[in-house]
């Protein structure tokens, strides 16, 4: 990593054999009692605002082919855009997000924000900010579902996506992903204000503006060895 700075490190845990195949309820990504496995990370913060955090929960797993992600959100005032099309509703929602990347120059990295029904945008960029919205992540699926807390966000992306992208690496015999895990908590405003927009990272990129787009707001998701 550049500067010698730490990194924010989360292990991503290998499935155990018995439970690396079928989907859960619903068609949710896998099972319920799988994401037992996972190791919980609630380390999240408001890095531009100094109020209390609700709870952001994620979870990780792996096997031989899959990348498995799992998001759970309280948000009792969940804001949904309805609007003309996959941008504009999930830039005017509440989402979450992860992003990983090839290298700590962020040239390129990949973003997918993911709205509470299941919506995503997809992009490659480069930084800072230099967006193709034409991009799409090959074999991502994802589910979702609103829940008496908040919100439910799984997915699942192929490790040969990584692999053809560039963003898997290796230093040490250990695997792992630089990545960027984030929260857009919007609120609604009383009578015709706008939507309140705050902002939540698992690292805190620094900066007196909100801007995830930075080196400095990714941590490491190491993978479990088998």
């Amino acid at each position: 990593m550049k500067n010698g700075k730490e990194r924010k490190t989360y292990r991503v845990r290998r499935m155990s054999n018995h439970r690396e195949s079928g989907k859960g309820e619903s068609g949710a990504v896998l099972p319920s009692e799988a994401w037992v496995q996972a190791e919980v990370l609630t380390d999240f913060s408001f890095p531009w605002s100094k109020m209390s955090v609700p709870e952001t929960v994620f979870r990780a797993l792996w096997d031989d082919e899959r990348f498995c992600f799992r998001f759970e959100v309280t948000d009792r005032d969940v804001v949904l855009e309805e609007g003309g099309n996959t941008m504009e509703k999930v830039i005017g929602s509440d989402r979450v997000e992860i992003f990983f990347t090839t290298g700590d120059d962020l040239d390129p990295y990949y973003g997918l924000e993911i709205d509470p029904r299941g919506e995503v945008l997809a992009y490659e960029t480069r930084h800072h900010r230099q967006f193709n919205w034409d991009w799409s992540c090959p074999g991502l699926e994802v589910w979702s579902e609103l829940t008496e807390k908040g919100y439910r966000v799984e997915g699942v992306i192929p490790l040969g996506t990584f692999r053809t992208l560039g963003c898997l690496h290796e230093r040490n015999g250990c695997v792992f992903l630089q990545a960027g895990l984030f929260r857009a908590e919007f609120s609604h405003g009383s009578g015709n204000e706008p939507v309140i927009e705050d902002w939540i990272s698992w690292v805190d990129p620094g900066g007196e503006t909100p801007d995830f787009h930075v080196p400095s707001a990714f941590g490491v998701l190491n993978f479990e060895a088998a």
